[in-house]
């Protein structure tokens, strides 16, 4: 949808590219911050916050007017899935049964890949038909109901974090007691009737300028040191680093992917055999890996031992694949090859919710988020981009590629 858009803006390829970075600045930025707040607010009303914003937000890119106009509308898209990306796997790891944490992880994350599939159909279908514009405001009217029942149903708790409600109640009485004693005590001091509401009201209003100030302070101060948490906890770096290696490869993979299939094999619609491939490999191998941990018992150290099993053995069926010389033979190694790297999904993240205690679940699927996009996909493709244009050789530079699987799994070896 936002492809379609180009030629009525008149959008230089920096521009269209512009568009795409947008989105993610949003989503990196409000991610940490969303998974903070929750010790605030209830999570639960954070996430109706976010998808509102989303709505909101997707509502102005279809009626957008100029280039500037919906990059700032991509970007706060962006920031609303924040709150979904940090704070939906937690809920769903509360409410799952026990027997099938991983299993219910992986039909959540298993909706990526289905909604980029749908959203090529959808987006191409309205988009061809009709305008654009009715696209975005399509979606925008098919989500605002999840946005309204955010906030009218009775919001859940996350487990690790005391009721919000509680913590406003207690403070709005300390705040009225206050008050009230200041206002005894200045009509104690002979000024209740000339100056005292005046003099009180000023009180209260440098109160709450510094205790504004304070609480900001706090929410920093308790982020750095729940980061500092975090870096220390062996377990979660290690499995993050893991992730970064492994998202390296699969975002140059969806970006570079059909061009060497083209290139390597002369695929004359590459584009549709990689995306088909990847989509319908990242449905079924998501589910297994999710169903596959739960048969299996579902630990960390049995998530760790999946990671790297997968992965190496995924490694090597798409090394494989690009060592053949004929198409039918690489299809088959790397269908199979991409099945059992995507089986990685539900455990990779199985693993960010266990490692660490309760209260720091959010902000430890926030920080995986940024990490793996701003260390893996985002600098993966240029990158691969320059080996290509310095060795000129695309199946080369597929193996290479490919060979950081390799590390990817040995890294998550080290986790058990």
């Amino acid at each position: 949808m936002i492809f379609a858009c180009r030629g009525e803006f008149d959008l230089t390829n920096f521009q269209d590219g512009l568009l795409s970075s947008a989105f993610m600045v949003g989503l990196l930025v409000a991610s940490p911050i969303f998974a903070s707040l929750a010790k605030s607010y209830n999570p639960f009303r954070l996430i109706g916050v976010g998808l509102s914003v989303w709505t909101l937000s997707v509502a102005g890119c279809a009626s957008a007017f100029s280039f500037w106009f919906i990059a700032i509308c991509r970007m706060l898209v962006g920031v609303g899935e924040a709150s979904f990306i940090s704070l939906a796997a937690p809920f769903i790891d509360d409410n799952a049964p026990v027997s099938q944490k991983t299993a219910w992880l992986a039909m959540f994350y298993m909706c990526i890949p289905t909604g980029i599939a749908l959203g090529y159909v959808y987006g191409g279908y309205v988009g061809g038909h009709f305008h654009w514009r009715y696209a975005f405001w399509g979606e925008a009217l098919l989500m605002l109901p999840f946005a309204v029942f955010g906030f009218l149903v009775k919001p859940l708790q996350l487990k690790g974090f005391s009721p919000v409600e509680s913590k406003k109640a207690l403070a709005s009485v300390e705040t009225v007691s206050s008050v009230t004693d200041d206002s005894k005590a200045s009509k104690l001091d002979g000024r209740m009737l000339v100056g005292g509401d005046g003099i009180i009201a000023d009180e209260l209003s440098k109160t709450s300028k510094s205790e504004s100030i304070h609480n900001i302070l706090n929410q920093l101060s308790r982020f750095a040191k729940d980061m500092k948490v975090l870096l220390v906890d062996k377990v979660y770096v290690v499995n993050v680093f893991g992730y970064i290696a492994y998202n390296f490869v699969i975002g140059a993979y969806s970006y570079w992917g059909p061009k060497a299939g083209y290139n390597i094999y002369h695929m004359k619609s590459a584009d549709m055999l990689f995306g088909g491939v990847t989509i319908v490999c990242g449905i079924l191998g998501t589910i297994s890996g999710g169903f596959i941990l739960d048969r299996m018992g579902a630990t960390i150290s049995n998530a760790f031992i999946l990671l790297s099993g997968a992965t190496f053995l995924g490694a090597i069926s798409c090394f494989s694949a690009f060592c053949l010389r004929s198409l039918y033979g690489f299809i088959v190694l790397f269908a199979v090859g991409e099945l059992l790297v995507f089986a990685t999904q539900a455990p990779v993240n199985y693993v960010c919710l266990h490692c660490v205690r309760p209260s720091l679940r959010p902000l430890s699927m926030a920080i995986s988020t940024v990490s793996i996009h701003i260390f893996g996909d985002v600098p993966s493709s240029p990158l691969v981009g320059i080996l290509q244009d310095h060795i000129n050789n695309w199946r080369d530079t597929a193996l290479i590629l490919t060979s950081i699987l390799f590390l990817a799994a040995g890294i998550w070896f080290i986790g058990e």
